[in-house]
């Protein structure tokens, strides 16, 4: 496949020699191989190719003191008592990113001897080297070719005048440390991060032989509405004569059920002798001209023919018939509003360390995240091999590759440093290796810089508008808090999106008022970012460069605190109120007429940055458990049915009422579309249920089809229903949860002590064989530190240095019969949220190892501190139940509190409240009025914040 679909699939005499294989290696640690001459003699050592030097154990043993590309950020790893042990020689366990089997830093050198066959004579012959990191020079026997530095594009260099006939030794150094062309340590197409900073050559490493005169670049601009495509070609005559000769292109569809190809179209070309030239013609297409979409990705195949006196060359060039256009603010698609619905691609590729270069992986991604409900892919500072390209384009996906900069932390753009220019080039590199390519449709110069930002992209921006109008362009992307960039013809941008459940969740918000100012179409920069607790089992597959030593370390912290036979229900727990945030974030966008789309961050997980777990796919792109491809695409589709619900729980002397809208980006209008709704309760019946009158629905966010009422007074039990909504006659629907109680008061059993504090009466009650309920809320110390709010930790603490919240969900022993009277699963639902939002947790940290909470909030899994928000024991001869929730008969305004006291009263007042365990008064005592024993310390001054634009660190000096 990648040799079919190359970009440059040589033909006629054209000639390659394979360079994969064996190669002499040698490291060269003390930087002496240029004034050695290295290129004069044989390397010591071997490696293969295509490779890196990780893969094959070339290299260092990882320490503290191993000198990582990246930042970090948390230094307490260093010092933390209870992490020693991992600091150890032998037990080195990196909490920051995956550890490489072996690291290393600078220059090696790569050496092999190649035999020049005669009949290659007169022609021209290149080294080409695809995606090499970072910086290569090369030798002809003893003579020196250059030097290139590319994190996009092959390094391809001219041979012609070094080789002759026979054998000749290609000597490469390659140098993978940072020097004053700086793309910022942390971009992601350098960074130990994700991709990890290797060395070596990973894809196409081959001699061509072409003829002296060839063709040198093929671009094509289609012209959709007018049926045509101006190919624009660059002939080069390396030769001492005048060329003259005939030169072709005719196009063909090759992976569509319906086939079409063109005329031929030929003209004469004249070139002068060592010079090049350029010509452009247009090549029309008939009433059968096929488009490409993410619907249809019809594909076609230029072939470009160059014959003269003794000279044959011709090129192959994969392309679609589309444009990707903007009109206000909204994207087109030949024409068609489209919607991005992506995620971000930050260079995940945990066996081998570097970017796969086949066609064939990259289509397994691409289809991965597809059956997610996507079709949009960011690539966060940095750009993928030209096999990403060729899977987009059959897959049907719309890119975004970046300039390979996060100029922050060290560069910065519009100061006149090297990645100024550096980024023009590469952008420049990038265009004319994959500008054919359908599936390039946007283009940004990177991500979050510093420096005289503004100026720079504007003209950045402005460049590229007037060189190349085949996709649209954006400055960088960037967070909320980074200036906009007025030229900018899209906005990825943050600032509006997120999840204002500080107040009570509900779905009829959007983001209108926020994208507002913005007159061209925005799309939202990294939602999401919502984190889920590690998955022990994912350890077993790192079988390749790298090891997860963070999970490995994390594993046995939680260990050490009492719980590793929990991490299974901490993975689902969390993994259910993750999905449900990423829901409601994306359904809020989906609803707000002019939102263009998003960048979600992400579908799979992030590997670097101190472990951000936030996709519901590991960084394998496999799934965790917790949520299929087929439950995640009914919120995330073409088209998605959407509620506008004001709130989740009721009483049952309220109705309940939401407003029905559709959320459509399809390949045509839906004509005559009926939308259909049920309510059913927890066993599958049916209690209300409707449809709509048959309507079009164009493509656009938030249409209206329609209203439900419904009365909840015939629920007389507490119960949780589900709302579906469908689009009858389609596979499109969705579904919400809400909750209904009686209007009921809660009262204290006469049997039960209900306290706020632990008082002289309630040790007697207990000594006494009685029942006591303390509502602890507001008075906890030994746990105060910890805070959790309804949504789960962002990122990770780590990276943000313990920032709140540090909890990620709650796991709730639901089989409990504490709950026969408070319908719930095993996890936070929108039920619990005036319930656990802000409330106070307790810290177990000297309870029996055995002890499990009737809801146990889960830790941040850099501290897995074992928590409470409501447990139960035996005390003395009583029993009791502690509750740093605020439970209780004076709670007002907050039925599901309200339904939960009553539920426990219930349990208390039944021959089921039997706890386990048995506890000591004084170790209750205990949580409300000693400290926890175990405090996050940050040891460091560097911080994530410091990324802004604004900080001290970054202003313009």
């Amino acid at each position: 496949m990648a040799i079919l679909f190359s970009l440059s699939s040589f033909k006629g005499k054209d000639e390659v020699i394979n360079l994969d294989g064996n190669w002499h290696f040698e490291i060269d640690r003390n930087d002496e191989g240029i004034t050695g001459k290295w290129y004069n003699r044989n390397l010591s050592d071997n490696i293969k190719l295509p490779g890196s030097m990780a893969e094959f154990l070339k290299g260092d043993e990882i320490t503290l003191k191993t000198k990582w590309t990246g930042s970090i950020y948390d230094s307490s790893f260093y010092f933390r008592p209870s992490l020693k042990k991992y600091r150890q020689p032998g037990n080195i366990h990196i909490p920051f990113w995956l550890t490489p089997a072996k690291h290393y830093v600078g220059a090696a050198w790569y050496q092999k001897e190649v035999n020049i066959p005669a009949k290659w004579k007169g022609k021209r012959i290149i080294l080409h080297l695809e995606r090499t990191h970072i910086e290569t020079r090369v030798w002809v026997n003893d003579k020196e070719v250059g030097l290139q530095n590319s994190l996009v594009a092959p390094h391809v260099y001219d041979l012609t005048s070094y080789l002759t006939e026979g054998k000749q030794r290609i000597s490469i150094r390659i140098d993978n440390s940072i020097k004053e062309l700086n793309v910022g340590p942390d971009s992601h197409s350098i960074t130990d991060h994700t991709q990890g900073n290797w060395n070596g050559i990973i894809g196409k490493i081959a001699l061509e032989a072409i003829a002296p005169v060839y063709i040198d670049d093929v671009q094509i601009y289609p012209d959709v509405k007018n049926r045509k495509a101006r190919v624009k070609i660059t002939i080069n005559n390396s030769t001492p004569t005048i060329f003259s000769g005939k030169i072709a292109i005719s196009a063909k569809s090759f992976n569509s059920s319906k086939s079409d190809k063109t005329k031929e179209i030929e003209s004469k070309i004249v070139v002068a002798q060592s010079d090049s030239k350029t010509i452009e013609l247009d090549l029309p297409f008939g009433k059968g001209m096929l488009s490409w979409d993410e619907f249809d990705p019809a594909l076609y195949h230029l072939d470009v023919s160059l014959v003269g006196k003794g000279i044959e060359n011709n090129k192959e060039v994969q392309f679609g018939m589309r444009e990707f256009k903007i009109e206000g603010n909204r994207f087109l698609i030949n024409g068609n509003p489209v919607f991005l619905r992506g995620t971000l691609h930050n260079c995940e590729f945990p066996l081998t360390g570097y970017p796969a270069t086949t066609v064939d992986a990259w289509e397994k991604i691409f289809r991965k995240i597809k059956s997610y409900g996507l079709n949009h892919v960011r690539f966060h500072s940095w750009c993928p091999p030209e096999a990403a390209f060729i899977a987009a384009d059959i897959v049907g996906f719309y890119l975004q590759p970046e300039g390979p900069s996060w100029p922050n932390h060290g560069p910065k753009i519009g100061l006149g440093q090297p990645i100024d220019q550096f980024l023009y080039d590469e952008t420049t590199r990038m265009a004319k290796e994959y500008g054919n390519y359908a599936s390039f449709t946007m283009l940004s110069a990177g991500n979050e810089p510093a420096g005289n930002q503004v100026k720079y992209l504007n003209a950045f921006v402005d460049f590229w508008k007037a060189k190349d109008s085949r996709r649209v362009y954006t400055g960088m992307s960037v967070g909320g808090s980074w200036p906009v960039v007025p030229n900018a013809e899209y906005q990825s941008r943050g600032g509006v999106r997120g999840l204002e459940w500080k107040k009570m969740p509900e779905t009829e918000s959007d983001f209108s008022a926020g994208i507002a100012p913005f007159k061209v179409p925005f799309v939202a920069h990294e939602i999401g970012q919502y984190c889920v607790f590690p998955n022990f089992e994912e350890i077993q597959k790192y079988t390749g460069v790298y090891r997860a030593k963070n999970f490995e370390m994390f594993r046995q912290d939680l260990a050490d605190h009492n719980m590793a036979d929990q991490s299974q229900d901490f993975l689902n727990a969390s993994g259910k109120l993750q999905v449900l945030c990423y829901k409601g974030e994306i359904e809020k966008m989906l609803r707000t007429p002019g939102y263009a789309g998003f960048q979600a961050l992400g579908l799979q997980d992030f590997p670097g940055q101190g472990t951000a777990l936030v996709g519901v796919l590991d960084a394998f792109f496999q799934e965790k458990g917790y949520v299929t491809a087929k439950e995640y695409s009914r919120f995330t589709n073409s088209t998605v049915p959407l509620a506008k619900i004001p709130k989740f729980v009721y009483t049952n002397d309220e109705t309940f009422k939401a407003e029905i809208v559709l959320f459509h980006s399809g390949k045509t209008p839906l004509q005559n579309a009926v939308m259909s709704w049920t309510i059913k309760n927890e066993k599958g019946a049916t209690v209300s249920s409707g449809k709509f009158d048959p309507k079009t629905f164009e493509n656009e966010n938030g249409i209206f089809a329609g209203n439900i009422d419904f009365a909840l007074s015939e629920i007389t039990a507490a119960s949780q229903l589900k709302l579906e909504v469908k689009v009858d006659g389609t596979d499109f629907a969705n579904d919400w949860d809400f909750w209904v109680y009686p209007n009921r008061k809660p009262e204290i059993s006469s049997s039960v002590y209900y306290t706020n504090v632990l008082d002289a009466k309630a040790k007697e009650v207990l000594n006494n064989g009685g029942k006591v309920f303390l509502n602890a809320s507001g008075k906890v110390v030994k746990g105060k530190e910890v805070e959790m709010h309804f949504l789960p930790v962002f990122w990770n603490t780590s990276w943000f240095k313990m920032r709140p919240p540090h909890v990620t969900g709650m796991l709730i022993q639901d089989k409990s019969p504490a709950f026969a009277d408070f319908p719930t699963s095993f996890h936070s639902d929108l039920q619990w949220w005036d319930i656990q939002n802000r409330a106070q947790v307790m810290n177990l940290e000297d309870f029996p190892a055995d002890f499990r909470p009737l809801i146990q909030p889960i830790d941040t899994w850099f501290m897995n501190r074992r928590l409470a928000l409501v447990f139960e024991a035996q005390v003395g001869k009583g029993k009791i139940i502690v509750s740093s929730a605020d439970l209780g008969p004076e709670v007002q305004d907050k039925p599901a509190s309200r339904e939960l006291f009553f539920s426990l009263q219930n349990y208390m007042n039944s021959d089921q409240f039997n706890p386990k365990n048995q506890l000591t008064l004084d170790l209750i005592q205990d949580i409300f009025v000693s400290s926890s024993k175990e405090q996050f310390q940050n040891y460091t001054k560097d911080s994530p914040d410091e990324l802004k634009p604004n900080s001290n660190q970054n202003k313009v000096k």
